[in-house]
């Protein structure tokens, strides 16, 4: 059994406002994306990374690849103009048979540790499907949309909820099935998990961190400036 890893790169960052996508920019001196490839390198169990750009892109991410040590197990494909689409393009690029394990990762997500990759992929192998998600903490309200405000129309218990992160893993088959019924279908879901759950396979969760953060907004950099510095220690 092979584990392959496709991360999604292709997006443009516009909610960081900034010249170039988030994916590039730099966390300690190092860019975001490079700090993905090196927690999933770190994983012996990973056989292959697939990073999914636009094409534009492609020639500058293949040389960082190859200038942090990771020509040969990191190949580059085009990606989309959605994530899914992206996702899909990589998926049909791999090499992998039915049974074999496709983790899904959030480029900006570069604080995935490697044991929380471990615990998604070993999920995988008995449930098939698993994500790695975060118990909700706040209150959740279900809201209505109004013309100047949104209505609050139920309260969600918290124990019903949880925020979902990546990786989110799947047994090649049920993944490139469920993406081929979705493509013919006109779906577009909101992450993979959404794209499986509506063929009707259950996914499993597994325990998230508040480490593993997504940089979408300036602040994020801060903030895994941060938790870096406090992992370096």
């Amino acid at each position: 059994m092979q584990v392959f890893v496709i991360l999604p790169a292709a997006g443009l960052g516009t909610r960081m406002a900034g010249p170039q996508p988030k994916q590039f920019l730099a966390l300690d001196g190092v860019p975001i994306l490079i700090h993905s490839l090196r927690a999933f390198a770190s994983v012996e169990q990973v056989t292959g990374i697939y990073v999914a750009v636009r094409k534009p892109e492609m020639e500058r991410v293949e040389a960082q690849v190859a200038e942090y040590g990771f020509a040969g197990r990191v190949r580059v494909v085009e990606g989309g103009d959605s994530r899914q689409e992206s996702v899909a393009h990589a998926l049909a690029a791999l090499p992998a048979e039915p049974d074999d394990i496709v983790l899904v990762h959030d480029a900006v997500r570069p604080l995935i540790d490697a044991a929380t990759i471990e615990r998604t992929i070993e999920a995988v192998k008995e449930h098939g499907a698993a994500i790695v998600g975060l118990p909700a903490v706040d209150t959740i309200k279900q809201v209505e949309r109004a013309a100047h405000c949104s209505l609050i129309t139920a309260t969600i218990p918290r124990e019903f909820v949880v925020l979902a992160q990546t990786p989110q893993g799947f047994r090649y088959s049920l993944l490139q099935g469920a993406f081929a019924e979705a493509t013919q279908d006109g779906f577009v879901g909101t992450d993979e998990a959404s794209v499986v759950e509506r063929a009707g396979h259950p996914v499993a969760v597994v325990p998230g961190s508040q480490v593993n953060l997504k940089i979408t907004q300036p602040g994020d950099l801060e903030l895994a400036e941060f938790y870096l510095r406090q992992r370096g220690r």
